[in-house]
């Protein structure tokens, strides 16, 4: 099911399988780091992407204690969390574009092939939508 899932991103991002395999472990590492509903629906329904998250996770030195996590469910955290996810994403040489298909083909695969709906953009992927409002209020107060 997870190399569906790669091949299935790599075809829509037209991107590298190799990438688009790191381009996962990535996006579900941070959605995990935010205590998102998408990481555990992930874990649940694709059988190693829990490996595949922490192996990416280790790889581009996301924080794993338990303090570190909690700081990350933070606003001031949920945006460094993403700004970092972007900037890794960026790294493998995807650009804004390419970055930008994997969203909804990971959201287009979780709902057709497993059944996880709810989770069509970046926001649903990272938090919950009262999360995301709460980290919105934040960001415009700031």
């Amino acid at each position: 099911m997870l190399d569906t899932l790669i091949g299935h991103v790599a075809k829509i991002a037209g991107i590298e399988t190799s990438t688009s395999r790191e381009a996962l472990g990535i996006i579900i590492n941070a959605a995990e780091r935010q205590g998102a509903p998408f990481a555990e629906a992930m874990y649940e329904k694709v059988p190693g992407s829990r490996t595949l998250a922490a192996t990416m996770g280790a790889e581009v030195g996301a924080a794993t204690d338990e303090i570190a996590r909690l700081i990350e469910q933070t606003p001031g955290g949920r945006r460094h969390v993403t700004a970092m996810m972007i900037l890794d994403l960026q790294a493998r040489g995807l650009g804004h574009k390419m970055i930008g298909a994997i969203l909804p083909a990971i959201s287009d695969f979780a709902e057709q092939k497993i059944g996880l709906a709810g989770f069509s953009h970046l926001g649903d992927l990272l938090g919950t939508p009262t999360e995301i409002d709460d980290l919105m209020g934040a960001h415009v107060a700031a």
